[in-house]
């Protein structure tokens, strides 16, 4: 069993807040794992009766019944109804609900929200769900549970619980988790192979199909394309304008930017990309475009390529940025600019990571072994003029160590490990 002692955590601190938890992220990140295993070990080693925990995984032909809301409520309210016990109810792939004429209001539905928010006015009922991303998305959560929920956000496994649970050489390790990222399934298997094979299916047959099916996306040839170019171009600037313009070019067939638009924007709401929008570090304001993309788990973006492009300082940017969301940091693009010979250039700063009133800015560098790439990385840092902490993540050096301008030169595999604070 791995240990997701974070999330265990944040799912601990919420109990009993009278909302319900709903557990969100990827598919196949290990959501049901979080809470059928790890969290209900946690009960039960803490003197929570076993009869007073109620699992119900919808996907399951023996629950099939209780995939009709009503049959669902009544048979918790048959449980928890009158009774002095506390009891703690589980729902696994809420998403197999369907919807049922509301036979006291001709015309309306009951969906399984309505039947949940009734259950969490139980005071002695502490409810949690999981779903597929393809229905649990965080706009339907807002939506749908009226404010009245507490949302854990489940990412693939961080490095750090990677090589814990691989114990290995800590860079054999990162070499690996680098082309084939995080999921967990993947400590299951024996060769590279199987990693390939579960990688690519799993891209093709699970992440693309629910973003088909809950967009009711006709032009599948073209979502493959946008997710193509994306994971060509982590780390890069762009925007859906540029990917149009793109793929006209290449299909030689119109296309328009607002289905561009629309299909990059499903990807995000499916957990599978994430957008880090570009921030004016002087003028402290956003920019529309271009921002970047990254993938939310490195090995499916390998995957989608085929394993073809190996590109390790932009695979690095991609895994630095995941490690920094998954902390819990908003994180934006870095825009400083350069007035230097009477121009108005603009620089980049990687990642702007904001804790709160803290801030850190943060280059992601593989290596450093030239007078131009070290005058690239330090002179953004630079021009920003403030008293924020500024950091280089580097792969190419053995320790960690300030430079004579402040700048903490910290090792990638340190930072990613946690022996690195960064505020």
């Amino acid at each position: 069993m791995i240990k997701r002692d974070v999330y265990l955590q944040k799912i601990i601190d919420y109990m009993w807040d009278g909302q319900i938890k709903v557990i969100t992220g990827i598919r196949r990140c290990g959501k049901s794992t979080l809470l059928f295993d790890l969290f209900y070990e946690y009960l039960l080693e803490n003197n929570v009766s076993a009869d007073c925990i109620i699992k119900i995984q919808l996907d399951k032909r023996q629950y099939a019944k209780y995939r009709n809301p009503i049959e669902l409520a009544g048979y918790v309210e048959g449980l928890v109804s009158e009774k002095a016990d506390k009891f703690y109810l589980f729902i696994d792939e809420v998403q197999f609900c369907h919807s049922v004429p509301d036979v006291d209001n001709p015309g309306y539905d009951i969906t399984v929200y309505d039947m949940l928010n009734e259950l969490k006015d139980y005071k002695n009922l502490d409810v949690y769900v999981t779903g597929s991303n393809s229905k649990m998305l965080s706009k339907d959560i807002a939506t749908e549970f009226r404010g009245r929920s507490s949302q854990i956000h489940v990412y693939p496994l961080s490095f750090a619980e990677y090589h814990n649970a691989k114990n290995g050489d800590k860079h054999d390790d990162f070499e690996q988790y680098m082309l084939y990222g995080g999921l967990p399934y993947l400590l299951h298997l024996k060769n590279e192979a199987q990693y390939k094979q579960y990688l690519t299916s799993l891209f093709d047959e699970v992440y693309i199909k629910d973003i088909v099916e809950r967009n009711k996306i006709g032009r599948t040839d073209i979502l493959g394309n946008i997710l193509d170019l994306l994971g060509s171009m982590i780390s890069s600037l762009t925007n859906p304008l540029n990917i149009t313009n793109s793929l006209k070019s290449v299909r030689n067939e119109k296309l328009s930017v607002n289905t561009v638009s629309d299909y990059i924007g499903y990807c995000k709401d499916a957990f599978l990309l994430s957008e880090a929008k570009r921030y004016d570090v002087k003028g402290k304001h956003y920019f529309d475009y271009p921002n970047k993309y990254y993938f939310t788990d490195i090995g499916l973006r390998n995957a989608r390529l085929a394993f073809r492009q190996f590109d390790t300082g932009h695979i690095m940017e991609n895994i630095i940025y995941n490690e920094l969301v998954l902390r819990g940091y908003s994180v934006d693009v870095g825009v400083v600019v350069d007035r230097s010979k009477g121009q108005n250039v603009q620089k980049e700063i990687d990642f702007v990571v904001n804790n709160a009133d803290k801030r850190v800015y943060i280059q992601s560098a593989f290596r450093m072994d030239g007078d131009k790439k070290t005058d690239s990385e330090l002179n953004s840092l630079l021009l920003a003029k403030d008293f924020f902490k500024k950091i280089i993540i580097r792969m190419d050096i053995s320790h960690n160590f300030y430079d004579d301008n402040g700048i903490l030169h910290c090792n990638l595999l340190d930072f990613l490990l946690g022996n690195q604070d960064l505020f």
